[in-house]
């Protein structure tokens, strides 16, 4: 299993002032008649974070938690070097999890979907080429494609997506669709 993406969220507590964000911060974008945030790229760890006039903050491209923590601890330190006083410790919350995976062999999506049943998967070759694997517990969608290469989205801790492609393989085992 390899974590692709961390999207993770939290809040400042005040207002922001975008314009001065942008004109103080190298790397900043702010374009209001094409998206309402401000885009703000770090180099190290790679990331997008998109600052909010609410004080909302989200956070993509970080490949773990410690990541995301750390982009978002940058981003405020660079915010208070802009003279935009924090006030408060941010509480970062994980809003998703995007994580890839392989099975090790080729898959029959068709055979799948028939002994999987119609409740818990959607697969229309002419329309995408995977099957979308809806799972209850953990609560994530599973892209799987013919090839054995899974993508799991939806996870909030990695422990999910590893529960996810284990239940997955396990499930495909007993079908008899798998060694």
């Amino acid at each position: 299993m390899k974590i692709e993406n961390v999207v993770a969220s939290t809040s400042l507590g005040q207002e922001l002032d975008l314009n001065k964000i942008e004109d103080s911060l190298e790397g900043a974008e702010y374009n209001p008649q094409q998206f309402p945030g401000l885009v703000y790229r770090l180099k190290e760890p790679k990331t997008a974070t998109l600052l909010f006039r609410s004080g909302k903050i989200v956070c993509t491209g970080g490949k773990s938690y410690t990541e995301v923590k750390a982009a978002i601890t940058k981003v405020a330190k660079d915010l208070e070097k802009a003279d935009i006083k924090i006030t408060i410790e941010p509480k970062i919350e994980v809003q998703n999890i995007v994580a890839s995976s392989d099975l090790g062999q080729e898959i029959n999506l068709n055979t799948v979907a028939i002994t999987l049943g119609l409740e818990k998967v959607e697969y229309e070759p002419e329309q995408f080429p995977g099957l979308v694997y809806r799972l209850d517990d953990p609560k994530v969608v599973v892209l799987l494609f013919g090839s054995g290469k899974m993508v799991c989205t939806g996870a909030k801790v990695p422990e999910d997506v590893v529960r996810a492609v284990d239940k997955i393989a396990q499930e495909l085992r007993d079908a008899g669709l798998m060694a």
